[in-house]
């Protein structure tokens, strides 16, 4: 019976020793994670645009994208998260214009043409002002009946023939993007 009151009581003591409150151990918190967000998560135009697409092609990692519509016009732009510039906007609109009508109408006169995009393409460069570089833009009228623009703004600072480079650049990104997606 002793024995038994013994291991009773040490039983006790033991169970009494775990119910004791120690103070918490201080962690440090967890390191931020970053995540790769697509492009395409923002909706609308984006969804035509992948950044490393456009890395492949432009040269800059872009890692923020915002969409817009407007009636059939739908617009992605994209940004380095910390820097307003560079900046890439896709616009797509819906459009029953002919070849004619986009040659005479829509591509800017001093502009260059490009082949093997779309019915009809165009390229060119346009003149730093306002606090950013030169531009660069392509355009085309997508077989789907679909008016398409890449138009890239460039830093303050950006030589012209940078752009120029760009704008064929921009071509080759022009021809990944599939419009028939929206």
């Amino acid at each position: 019976m002793r024995a038994r009151i013994v291991v009773a009581g040490v039983a006790g003591l033991l169970v009494a020793g775990c119910g004791a409150e120690d103070e918490p151990v201080a962690l440090p918190p967890p390191a931020p994670v970053a995540v790769d967000v697509a492009a395409a998560s923002s909706g609308g135009a984006c969804r035509l645009l992948d950044f490393g697409v456009i890395e492949e092609h432009a040269g800059v990692r872009f890692d923020v994208a915002a969409a817009s519509e407007k009636g059939d016009t739908h617009t992605c732009v994209v940004r380095a998260e910390r820097s307003s510039l560079p900046e890439l906007t896709l616009t797509v609109t819906k459009t029953s214009i002919d070849v004619a009508t986009f040659t005479g109408d829509v591509a800017p006169e001093k502009a260059a043409k490009v082949s093997g995009l779309g019915q009809r393409a165009y390229r060119r460069t346009g003149a730093a002002s306002g606090g950013h570089g030169p531009v660069a833009e392509v355009g085309w009228l997508a077989a789907e009946g679909r008016l398409a623009t890449l138009h890239y703004t460039t830093p303050r600072g950006t030589e012209k023939a940078a752009a120029e480079d760009l704008a064929a650049a921009l071509v080759a990104l022009a021809k990944k993007v599939d419009t028939r997606a929206l």
